[in-house]
């Protein structure tokens, strides 16, 4: 018995990922995860491996989120605002990004690996900044709007 329910809830998770990866923000998700890889390894090869902390980081986050949402945990744990805290990932991100692989870029003469994890790491920057501009979108277009009242108090 131990097996059934052990193998319904493994196929019960991959139909989870399948159906989530199918949807925007799991593909953005995914996206962002398969980018920071390449990143990584990209920095690992290069001559200065320090510049893979940030891709590193970004990408245990993004997995972090990619399952909570994935799992529809933001459902069950209602103390954190999700919206907001992916917003704040996902900006935080793409400044990181954007700024370490143009150090990296700019100084990088000389070592093609370190190179090609700027150029990567630039394409995951813009990537992180869509992600912020849906999120942004996805806020703006759930925020409730109420009419203020233009009657005189007496």
């Amino acid at each position: 018995m131990g097996d059934t329910d052990a193998a319904s809830t493994g196929a019960n998770c991959l139909e989870k990922l399948k159906g989530y990866v199918n949807t925007q923000k799991g593909m953005i998700l995914a996206a962002e995860i398969v980018v920071s890889l390449i990143v990584i390894i990209c920095f690992a090869s290069s001559h200065y491996g320090g510049y893979s902390a940030v891709p590193i980081c970004e990408m245990i986050v993004s997995i972090l989120f990619f399952v909570i949402f994935m799992m529809e945990i933001d459902k069950q744990i209602l103390v954190v605002n999700w919206v907001w805290t992916d917003l704040i990932r996902a900006t935080i991100g793409a400044v990181l990004y954007i700024v370490v692989t143009l150090v990296s870029v700019i100084g990088g003469s000389g070592d093609g690996a370190r190179i090609a994890g700027g150029v990567f790491g630039l394409i995951a920057g813009l990537l992180f900044a869509y992600d912020t501009y849906t999120i942004f979108l996805h806020i703006k277009g759930t925020r409730q709007h109420t009419a203020a009242s233009t009657e005189e108090r007496v």
